[in-house]
């Protein structure tokens, strides 16, 4: 099955290997099609692809041994030099499967933590990457360390290659205990800035989703921000938090989060966590979903399965599709039918990003009333860091008091009433 694709300049002609069960060939052709687009944001060119279905994968050499050898010749017919799998592969699988094509042998894991290391740019995504790369490599040290230690060394003996072995897995082994608590030194940090926006009674809305549906886009258009947006999966890494205004004047802070996946690598799901982690927090999750993918149900539901996951399940959320202008009104009408509550908006062409707000500010606020209060002027700082979160009518300055008029929902005047009142009680 030949893809045919825009070539880049710097990619590397790779050979897609690929193990499908029986009851994985009505999702064949996604899986494909998204292998292909983690090649091509890390810079491969998937030439040809050799599929193989198999309940399981070879326990030896991933492929059957017939397979193996036509993979072997489609290696040399099309002229690639390195082999992508589906599967991540066990030490044995990787070492045998380069033995016999001759060719370096990259698996998905591989693959993607490579991705993420090539897209992070804060400090603390280079550490959260590196201590991936680390646990993923850490197995497969023992493997390659018995190969070695099989190599001048007799029995009962410890070879050159077992003692050198031990030396890499200590070393590893103490970067992961180091970068793990720089990790959560910085985590500690994130809590106190955590701390710092519940004061201010702001709210949180973290756009999550599948990879590569938009979500950097519409943080962008919502805040008037240009956040870096681009056409490959896993663009965006590192959590980034923008102020944006409601129609009402109330303001909200909108976070951009990494993108989801299907079977995303335990190794990044654990030394990423305490990014995921600010999910958990949010007031509300804005699940964005690609209109013109037609596996949208599918990966809405991997995502709802990873906010599960990790915690943040039962936050209450809106759904918004994206990228409406690539649909026909059938595909509309038919997206209508399977999420009737979806906001319908394309960041592209600026459509619709009102519809957002309004929805965010109805599901925040819910219904909201009229309300008047006369401060004394030591109250009137508690107001003061609600303000973000109300929409003032009217103030009026008297003698010793300061009389405001606002709107706001219930559930926000009666934590203003209880600040004021704390404050009094000081």
């Amino acid at each position: 099955m030949l893809l045919a694709r825009r070539r880049t300049e710097a990619s590397i002609d790779t050979l897609l290997v690929a193990v499908f069960s029986s009851e994985e060939q009505n999702i064949k052709s996604e899986i494909l099609g998204e292998l292909n687009e983690l090649a091509r944001t890390a810079g491969y060119e998937i030439v040809e692809t050799v599929v193989q279905n198999l309940d399981y994968p070879d326990p030896r050499h991933y492929l059957g041994k017939g397979k193996v050898d036509f993979a072997r010749r489609t290696l040399e017919a099309f002229g690639a030099v390195l082999i992508i799998t589906r599967h991540e592969l066990s030490p044995s699988q990787a070492m045998n499967l380069e033995k016999l094509l001759g060719v370096p042998v990259m698996d998905r894991t591989q693959l993607i933590l490579k991705i993420f290391g090539d897209h992070a740019s804060t400090k603390e995504g280079k550490l959260e990457v590196e201590m991936a790369s680390l646990k993923y490599q850490l197995p497969r040290l023992k493997g390659f360390g018995r190969m070695l230690s099989q190599t001048g060394a007799g029995i009962g003996t410890r070879g050159p290659g077992e003692k050198k072995l031990e030396t890499d897995r200590r070393q590893a082994q103490d970067r992961i205990s180091r970068l793990r608590k720089d990790i959560e030194e910085m985590g500690r940090q994130r809590e106190i800035s955590r701390k710092k926006r519940l004061v201010s009674s702001i709210p949180l809305v973290s756009f999550v989703g599948y990879t590569n549906v938009g979500k950097s886009s519409l943080v962008s258009e919502i805040s008037s921000e240009d956040l870096l947006v681009e056409n490959k999966l896993f663009a965006t890494l590192d959590t980034r938090v923008r102020r944006a205004r409601l129609p009402a004047g109330m303001q909200v802070l909108i976070s951009d989060t990494v993108g989801f996946i299907r079977e995303l690598p335990h190794e990044l799901m654990e030394s990423f966590r305490s990014t995921l982690d600010e999910v958990k927090y949010s007031d509300l999750l804005a699940v964005v979903s690609d209109a013109s993918d037609m596996a949208v149900k599918e990966k809405y539901e991997i995502v709802d399965r990873t906010l599960r996951d990790i915690g943040a399940g039962e936050i209450k959320r809106i759904h918004v599709l994206n990228k409406i202008d690539l649909c026909t009104n059938e595909r509309l009408a038919e997206l209508g039918t399977i999420f009737p509550e979806a906001v319908m908006v394309s960041a592209l062409k600026s459509y619709n990003i009102e519809g957002i707000l309004s929805e965010i500010s109805t599901r925040l606020y819910g219904k909201r009333s009229r309300r008047k209060l006369r401060l004394k002027p030591t109250e009137f700082s508690s107001f003061m860091r609600f303000r973000g979160s109300l929409e003032i009518l009217s103030e009026n300055y008297e003698k010793d008091l300061i009389e405001v008029e606002y709107v706001s929902s219930d559930e926000i005047n009666k934590r203003l009433i209880s600040s004021i009142c704390e404050e009094g009680r000081k």
